[in-house]
């Protein structure tokens, strides 16, 4: 069979069998999640222990997991993998590294990639429960300080290095800036423009843990050259109780005119009544731009644009919720080889033109609900397809 080489700066995105031709280390991270290959790849920069890291995507191949375990894993020493899905999701791969680490006597922990517990990975655990629980909690909490303390907590156990401070729980939302990081609406408001309308950027929780915050921070900006002030917040979920509790206080108190929303999925169902949202109360129109999964090549080359995932997650689902869709406003790039972790590190980058679009589209809504309702004219625009029922209006 045909196996491709992995090559520097690119996004595989196919299906075929891939050699990653990364080198041994004392600790191997394989997750789905472009956000911790970035976070853990940007701790290990200044650690002594050697790591490498590889996207569980590019290992769907039995082939591909055959040569990586063959030529990387085996002769590692500490392998950490996440699965998001359940032990089905990757059977092949698990059961290969089980094999490939009671064989070499190699530590081997396998969580689950969210966090919620999942008792059917613990058998492929070569580890004590109690390791894999404190390996996962550094993983739940994300973020800068809790990578590099995984990553010593690593060598900790291996090499018998000081143990290093406790996972540190990071919020389930709150508000961020790209001047103060993570703080609070008063922090935040300081650089704000004195009468200024307010808008707000709803993003998961995961661009914190991993620092992949350029897109937002140039929406901020975007919002700014249009007399806009920005309320950038993170949330776990909009279907997290606690994170809609904390975003509700947060826009009681800035209370926002409009939301700039790129979180996926949606919490009505089409098959129910309409069920409202954090983001729509008070009448806020929530505009929907997407973060795309795809690279801004694939994004160009197809006939149909975001992919039938994007298009699902971030289109047709949030429309339930009643989003109107704008843009998708940046693409994943893996542009930079790190050559620390010998992997691509995917992160999105903005597109400006398009994010420009979007802070003048919420200028223009921002406006329209400023003024009075005498001085609104309404639209109708009707459907005119084909049939019967596409001329009812």
């Amino acid at each position: 069979m045909h196996l491709l080489t992995a090559q520097k700066g690119t996004i595989n995105e196919s299906d075929e069998a891939v050699d990653l031709g990364q080198s041994p280390a004392d600790f191997v991270f394989i997750s789905a999640a472009d956000s911790e290959l970035s976070s853990i790849a940007g701790a290990a920069n200044d650690k002594r222990l050697s790591v490498r890291v590889a996207n569980l995507m590019q290992l769907s191949h039995p082939m591909s997991v055959d040569v990586y375990a063959q030529n990387t894993i085996a002769k590692s020493r500490f392998i950490i993998v996440r699965v998001l899905g359940g032990e089905s999701y990757w059977q092949y791969g698990l059961e290969k590294l089980l094999q490939i680490a009671s064989e070499n006597e190699l530590d081997l922990v396998v969580l689950p990639g969210d966090d919620k517990q999942d008792a059917g990975l613990a058998r492929f655990n070569t580890v004590s429960g109690e390791i894999a629980e404190q390996c996962w909690r550094y993983l739940i909490e994300g973020g800068p300080q809790n990578s590099a303390n995984l990553i010593e907590y690593v060598s900790h156990l291996i090499d018998d290095e000081e143990m290093p401070n406790a996972p540190v729980p990071l919020m389930r939302a709150g508000v961020w800036s790209p001047v103060h990081g993570m703080c609070d609406l008063v922090q935040l408001s300081e650089d704000w423009i004195e009468g200024a309308p307010v808008a707000a950027i709803c993003f998961y929780r995961a661009l914190v843990q991993s620092g992949g915050l350029e897109p937002i921070s140039a929406m901020v900006e975007g919002l700014k050259a249009q007399n806009i002030n920005a309320l950038p917040v993170f949330i776990s979920s909009l279907k997290d109780p606690v994170s809609v509790a904390i975003l509700r206080t947060i826009f009681d108190e800035a209370m926002p005119g409009l939301v700039i929303n790129t979180t996926g999925f949606a919490v009505s169902s089409p098959a129910t009544a309409h069920q409202n949202t954090v983001l729509d109360e008070d009448g806020r129109v929530v505009l929907q731009a997407v973060l795309s999964g795809s690279s801004i090549e694939a994004w160009q080359s197809s006939s149909q644009g975001l992919t039938a995932r994007d298009l699902a997650m971030n289109v047709a689902l949030p429309e339930v919720d009643g989003r109107l869709f704008t843009r998708a406003i940046a693409h994943k790039s893996a542009k930079l080889f790190n050559e620390t972790v010998q992997s691509n590190i995917v992160v999105h980058k903005p597109d400006q033109s398009r994010l420009d679009y979007v802070a003048k589209l919420a200028a223009n809504w921002l406006s329209l609900r400023s003024k009075s309702n005498e001085e609104k004219a309404i639209g109708i625009v009707l459907a005119n397809y084909p049939n019967r029922d596409g001329r009812l209006g």
